[in-house]
C-alpha cells in the first residue's frame, strides 16, 4: 500500500501533467516525457493526453512519437495505452510508424473495447493525414530518382509502402514475386494446427506455441519496422513479440540476420531469436524469453 507521502507526490505529478496540457506549456515537453516514464499510471495516463494537447504546438513530434508508441503498445494499464493511443493520433501523418501496431490492437480480440475502437480510429485519422501530406508533396521514386506522377504514387505506396515509378515498380514487384513463389516452394513441412513451414526446427517452435495456446503469425508479409519490409517467422499479436528461426549458417544469410536484428532492436521491438542448437532446450528457453518479457506461458 503506498504511504500518504507517494499519493502526495502522485496527486503532484498528476496535476503537473494536467496543467501542461491545459496551458500548452511547451517549454515543459521534456518533463512530460519524464513523466511519461513515472512509476505512476495515473500520471503517465495525463502526461499521454498532455503530450497529445501540444502535438500541434512546435514541440518535438518525432520525440513525441518515439515516447508514445512503447507506452500504446505495452504499458501495463489499459487506460494509460488508451490515452497514448489517443495522443498518437493528433499527430498525424508524423505518427505513421505506428499505423501497423494500431492495427494489430485493432484487430486483437484479446485487446479491450475501447482500446480496439480508439486504435481504429487513431489508425484511420493517421492514414488519412499521410494521403494529404503525401498529396501536397513531389514524390520521386525510391530507385532511379525520376518524379512520380500521382497514380504511380497510390500504386507502388499500396503495394509496397515505397515509392517507385511504374519501371521500377515492375522490376521490383518481378523480384518479389519470384522471392514470394521460392518462399511458398520451401514451404513443405506441416506443424500440428496445419501451419505449413520451411524448416523442422520452425515446425518446433509452432507446435509448441499451440501447445501453450499462443496465437501467432508465421511469415507475416511484410510488416513495416523502421521504414523496412520485414518477413518475421512468427510474430505474436497478444504480446506483440517476434520470434526469428536463424536457421542457416552462410555469409549472405548471417548479413541479413544482423540487419534484421539492428531493425528489430532499434525500434525497440521484442524479439525472441532461436538457432537450431536451441532446439534441444526450446521449452526452457521459449519460458524463459517470455517470463523475461513479463509473460508466463
Amino acid at each position: 500500500m503506498k504511504n500518504p507521502m507517494d499519493r502526495q507526490l502522485e496527486k503532484q505529478l498528476s496535476e503537473r501533467a494536467v496543467a501542461i496540457g491545459r496551458t500548452g506549456e511547451v517549454g515543459a515537453f521534456d518533463e512530460l516525457l519524464e513523466l511519461l516514464r513515472s512509476s505512476s499510471a495515473n500520471a503517465r495516463r495525463l502526461a499521454a493526453s498532455a503530450l497529445g494537447k501540444l502535438a500541434w504546438l512546435g514541440v518535438d513530434q518525432a520525440a513525441a512519437v518515439a515516447a508514445l508508441a512503447p507506452v500504446a503498445r505495452r504499458d501495463p494499464h489499459p487506460q494509460t495505452r488508451q490515452y497514448a493511443i489517443k495522443a498518437l493520433k493528433a499527430y498525424g501523418a508524423a505518427a505513421q510508424g505506428c499505423l501497423h501496431d494500431l492495427r494489430d490492437m485493432a484487430g486483437n480480440p484479446a485487446e479491450k473495447d475501447y482500446i480496439r475502437r480508439d486504435a481504429t480510429a487513431a489508425a484511420a485519422f493517421i492514414e488519412e493525414a499521410v494521403r494529404i501530406a503525401a498529396a501536397a508533396a513531389e514524390q520521386r521514386c525510391q530507385r532511379c530518382n525520376a518524379t512520380v506522377t500521382a497514380d504511380e504514387y497510390a500504386r507502388s505506396e499500396q503495394m509496397f509502402q515505397r515509392v517507385f515509378c511504374d519501371r521500377c515498380f515492375d522490376e521490383v514487384f518481378l523480384a518479389r514475386r519470384n522471392f514470394e513463389t521460392q518462399v511458398e516452394i520451401n514451404k513443405t513441412i506441416e506443424a500440428r494446427d496445419g501451419t505449413v513451414v520451411q524448416s523442422e526446427g520452425e515446425r518446433r517452435i509452432a507446435d509448441w506455441l499451440t501447445a501453450h495456446g499462443i496465437a501467432y503469425r508465421y511469415d507475416a508479409k511484410f510488416r513495416i519496422i523502421a521504414e523496412f519490409q520485414i518477413r518475421p517467422d512468427f510474430y505474436l499479436p497478444e504480446f506483440d513479440m517476434y520470434i526469428e528461426y536463424w536457421g542457416l549458417d552462410t555469409p549472405q544469410y548471417k548479413m541479413s540476420m544482423y540487419k534484421k536484428q539492428m531493425l528489430y532492436q532499434q525500434e525497440g521491438k521484442r524479439l525472441i531469436s532461436v538457432h537450431p542448437k536451441d532446439l534441444t532446450v526450446l521449452n526452457g528457453l521459449l519460458t524463459a524469453k517470455l517470463r523475461h518479457y513479463g509473460f508466463t506461458p
